[in-house]
């Protein structure tokens, strides 16, 4: 392959423009016009297709989106045996040649990038910005983590030299990696994940969200088409199941893993307890959920505060593990800012994610809207809802809500509710509030808003949070830009879409050799 140029993000789409809305639009048409879309079971060149996973439209759940096969532990063991069998191969094909294939993959979805957009609002209720938002994403993580792959492969760390001694390090890939991925990001998570993977000369196996086995399939299709051979890396629809035995198989050497945090909990104990028929651990790689707070200092500009923290609660439904879900405001500027993002909550655009605008959308299952709705009569039982807004019937729509007055030990200020419910709170100063988000055992995203220097740096220095964003929304982290992961049971502090996530996935390997012997031997 010719050299890479220089990263940069794959420019997201100009919505205001009526030429580009209406391409949107004829893309979800002609995607329409083709579903549901059939998800095989896909090991090698074997397709097995099946019918007994429904993925539908939250936004109309009487439309099916996709068909899937259901991966049984038989399916995981051949998909983990042709990945283990791939591997010798995929590991030693020249790290250009790999990178190659991922820059393949991305100009594969570039070339399919609004259909792609319209599967993510149709099977995922994304609304059109964060659709595009997450195909460009997927687009980004190949192509980073292919130059970065060469970086890692060209430009090892430089080791001290001694007379008579020469010192090198490489770096090795793994194994097979299990990859079992979310439906929120359904395109740019299970993306990255396996695109890191592959790069570093793993061979991957896929076990999309069992709401989003359509998009799964796209970042498999992409993959082979770009130039990933059939057996390096494998498809399994599914449920949780057929995650756990993936993450449970002794060939498994290494699991990336985004989602709940109880989900994630679960992989780390099973890695550490099973016994690994070839003799190596098997590493976590783990990003989990979130109780993400914005702070608001006394001096913070609402004009700047209010309409970043609105996006960052209810766009998309709150379902972001980024999402801001507690703001703790200065009790100086408390009134004022409830007061305003009332109105603006007010006007917030709630509707069907394929209407152009929306920016709350359904949330994604029936289970989703039920806990959502749990949360939020909690929340009017002991507190007070500030603002809700009115949801569309007909889908699985969630009122956006903020609430206040909430005692210390409520569940909406520590449960992860992945929806969009706010609380806001009142505090005395900073200081009080930093100390309730060191209370958490959360450590994702957080945000702040001051125009004081020297409190940002104080905020800055005792944040526990994996990314802290100063006077912005704290969602929508670029690749290359904001390399994103978090702490605590957040994550296991790995940073996604930065330049040491690809050492997750390989082994380091040291050689000394004595260059002082006594003479030479050539074949």
């Amino acid at each position: 392959m010719s050299p890479l140029e220089p990263f940069r993000n794959e420019p997201l789409a100009e919505l205001r423009r009526g030429t580009e809305r209406a391409r949107l639009d004829d893309a979800l048409a002609l995607l329409d016009a083709r579903l549901p879309l059939r998800v095989p079971v896909w090991v090698g060149t074997d397709r097995r297709e099946g019918d007994a996973l429904p993925s539908t439209d939250p936004g109309a759940p009487d439309r099916v989106v996709a068909l899937a096969a259901r991966a049984t532990t038989g399916d995981v063991d051949a998909a983990v045996a042709a990945a283990r069998g791939a591997f010798p191969a995929w590991a030693a094909t020249p790290v250009n040649e790999r990178a190659d294939a991922l820059v393949g993959a991305a100009a594969w979805m570039r070339g399919r990038r609004a259909e792609l957009a319209a599967l993510c609002v149709r099977e995922c209720g994304k609304p059109w910005a964060e659709a595009d938002a997450d195909v460009a994403e997927a687009i980004d993580f190949f192509e980073y983590y292919a130059r970065g792959a060469i970086a890692l492969a060209k430009r090892p760390p430089q080791l001290v030299q001694v007379p008579g001694e020469r010192n090198t390090l490489r770096y090795a890939p793994r194994g097979v990696c299990a990859v079992i991925a979310p439906w929120n990001f359904p395109l740019a998570i299970p993306a990255g994940m396996v695109a890191a993977a592959l790069a570093t000369g793993n061979t991957a196996v896929l076990k999309p969200a069992e709401q989003a086995p359509g998009c799964g399939l796209m970042v498999v299709e992409a993959l082979r088409a770009g130039g990933v051979p059939a057996g390096a890396l494998a498809l399994l629809p599914g449920e949780g199941d057929a995650g756990a035995a993936l993450a449970e198989h002794p060939d498994v050497t290494t699991i990336a893993f985004t989602g709940s945090g109880a989900v994630g909990l679960g992989l780390l104990r099973a890695a550490a307890a099973k016994p690994p028929r070839a003799g190596s651990l098997t590493r976590v790689v783990a990003e989990m959920g979130g109780k993400n707070c914005v702070l608001v200092d006394a001096d913070a500009d609402l004009d700047d505060a209010v309409p970043a923290i609105v996006h960052s609660a209810f766009a998309y439904a709150g379902q972001k593990c980024s999402a801001a879900s507690r703001v703790l405001v200065h009790e100086a500027a408390a009134d004022a800012l409830l007061e305003r993002l009332a109105g603006a909550v007010e006007v917030l655009p709630v509707g069907q994610p394929s209407e152009h605008g929306t920016v709350a959308g359904p949330v994604i299952e029936r289970e989703a809207q039920e806990r959502v709705a749990r949360y939020a009569a909690l929340a009017a039982d002991t507190g007070r809802v500030v603002t809700t807004r009115a949801a569309p019937a007909g889908g699985w729509f969630a009122p956006p809500t903020v609430v206040t007055d909430l005692p210390a030990d409520h569940p909406v200020l520590h449960d992860e509710i992945f929806g969009p419910v706010l609380a806001v709170e009142a505090v005395r100063d900073l200081d009080e509030a930093m100390d309730r988000v060191d209370a958490l055992p959360f450590a994702l995203t957080g945000g702040l808003f001051a125009r004081n220097p020297r409190t940002i740096e104080r905020v800055t220095a005792r944040s526990p949070v994996g990314n802290l964003y100063v006077n912005r929304g704290i969602t929508g982290a670029m690749v290359g830009r904001q390399p994103f992961g978090g702490n605590r049971l957040s994550g296991t502090g790995t940073k996604a879409g930065g330049p040491d996530y690809l050492l997750q996935f390989v082994e380091p390997r040291v050689v000394t050799e004595n260059t002082m012997r006594h003479g030479l031997v050539v074949d």
